[in-house]
């Protein structure tokens, strides 16, 4: 794929995974979670120019800082989403705001550190920040679907709060 394709499915990608965040959403843990990051990953690493054939070693240090940014979001981003049980034993996840603070600093990261790859005159390739970007949504569905088991799911229903409490003293008159 082109540099332009890339980049489009990169922002469409994105855009989708990011807005269903920010809605309430039932986590199921019998689906495939590793899925899409995996086929995204898969298309990245299928570039040819995912490192700079003139400057290997300083295109392979900007993609290793890429990925360790992507595991840093993924994981920010896991652990500043909400994560509650239904009375019906469904999890539950939500976005917060702190997760658009993870989310923006990220991004920054990402821009800074393209940056500084063009001030060093190296090549790179929309495959590095489509690679990131699968990381980035694998570490969060795998911290997600493992808060979500810990949680209980639909097949084995947690109990919700004030289910094992003791009923109330009547007050007497």
């Amino acid at each position: 794929m082109s540099g332009l394709v890339n980049a489009l499915v990169i922002v469409a990608v994105a855009a989708i995974v990011i807005a269903r965040q920010f809605r309430a959403q039932a986590i199921d843990t019998d689906r495939r979670w590793w899925l899409l990051p995996v086929i995204l990953g898969v298309v990245a690493l299928r570039e040819p120019g995912i490192l700079d054939g003139h400057h290997r070693a300083e295109s392979a240090v900007l993609l290793a800082v890429e990925l360790v940014i992507g595991v840093a979001t993924g994981a920010g981003w896991a652990w500043t989403t909400r994560v509650w049980t239904a009375s019906d034993g469904v999890v539950w996840t939500k976005s917060t705001k702190a997760s658009i603070a993870v989310w923006v600093v990220g991004v920054a990261l990402r821009i800074g550190l393209y940056a500084l790859g063009r001030a060093l005159g190296l090549h790179q390739a929309s495959s590095a920040l489509m690679l990131g970007f699968a990381v980035t949504l694998l570490v969060r569905s795998g911290i997600l679907f493992w808060r979500a088991q810990s949680l209980g799911t639909a097949t084995r229903p947690a109990p919700a709060y004030g289910d094992d409490m003791r009923p109330a003293w009547k007050e007497r008159v």
